[in-house]
């Protein structure tokens, strides 16, 4: 499995050489860290190296920026603790942070993630949180149907983001698009089981970035609960959502095709803000402008 970005690389650092097991039981986490201080540290292009063998891994953070171009090349398995308290307070497994042209999730730039599978994580598995150009292909993502919070890609804060070729079946969205999102072209995406594409949820806060100038074309719902959707909670924001357009879209046996939710409240409960109380559902609406849909078979 190859995450390619860059140019062929100069230096190649195998994570083996500094130490890394690939039995899958003994932890590799601190060699990885070593191969990525050597790479981020170069001053030539590099290759990072896993190869085949199952790679015991802990919450881990490749931190940037770095002094030259970074490939990451995997041919093995990255394997998560089965302990879920194994990540502590963090919300991440892995994450790639401030590093250009790389693989990565967080604040980076010029990305390509591709042919990736990841199998059963325990929150979202792949973030794209405030970055720019960015191109997801043929990934695959895997997770129980009824696992919560296993969203299989999650975008917001970023711009020119591409998603293309997925094949998607988890427990909550298989797309989730958050505030600050502009840009997002998606095509080919296979959903279900899941949740849907979904824009939202939005208003969490007052002050909040709109999303606007997202397509979704030729793809399929198969089973999935929800298919396309548009989520607000019912508060006053100056968000809004605009120029979205879904065209030759599939369904089959999806249980809510079409939903415009400027109510949302799961549970009935303002959870999110840690409030152990019902929603106090108020007539605000959001600005939902200059949305179609072509060719739509339910």
């Amino acid at each position: 499995m190859c995450l390619p970005n860059v140019a062929r690389a100069v230096v190649t650092y195998n994570v083996l050489s500094f130490g890394a097991k690939g039995d899958g039981v003994r932890d590799s986490t601190g060699p990885f860290l070593k191969a990525w201080a050597s790479a981020c540290s170069s001053t030539q292009s590099t290759t990072i190296y896993v190869p085949k063998g199952q790679y015991l891994l802990k919450n881990v953070e490749f931190r940037g920026p770095c002094k030259s171009k970074i490939k990451v090349q995997i041919d093995g398995t990255l394997v998560a603790p089965l302990d879920y308290n194994a990540v502590g307070k963090s919300r991440s497994w892995i994450l790639f942070i401030k590093v250009n042209r790389s693989i990565m999730f967080n604040w980076a730039n010029d990305i390509v993630i591709s042919s990736l599978t990841s199998i059963n994580s325990q929150l979202m598995h792949l973030v794209i949180n405030s970055c720019n150009n960015v191109m997801v292909s043929n990934v695959k993502i895997i997770a129980p149907d009824d696992s919560p919070n296993t969203d299989g890609i999650h975008v917001q804060g970023s711009t020119d983001v591409t998603i293309k070729g997925c094949n998607i079946r988890t427990g909550d969205d298989c797309v989730s698009i958050g505030p600050g999102t502009s840009g997002l072209w998606m095509e080919r995406i296979q959903c279900g089981p899941g949740h849907g594409v979904s824009i939202g949820s939005l208003a969490r806060e007052y002050n909040e970035a709109g999303v606007e100038n997202v397509t979704l074309i030729n793809s399929n719902f198969i089973g999935s609960d929800n298919g396309l959707r548009i989520k607000s909670w019912a508060r006053p924001s100056t968000g809004f959502v605009k120029k979205i357009l879904f065209q030759n879209i599939v369904m089959k046996n999806v249980e809510n095709p079409i939903i415009i939710d400027q109510n949302y409240c799961p549970n009935k409960l303002n959870y999110f803000w840690g409030e152990d109380k019902r929603c106090d559902v108020q007539e605000y609406s959001r600005n939902l402008g200059n949305k179609s849909s072509s060719d739509l078979r339910l």
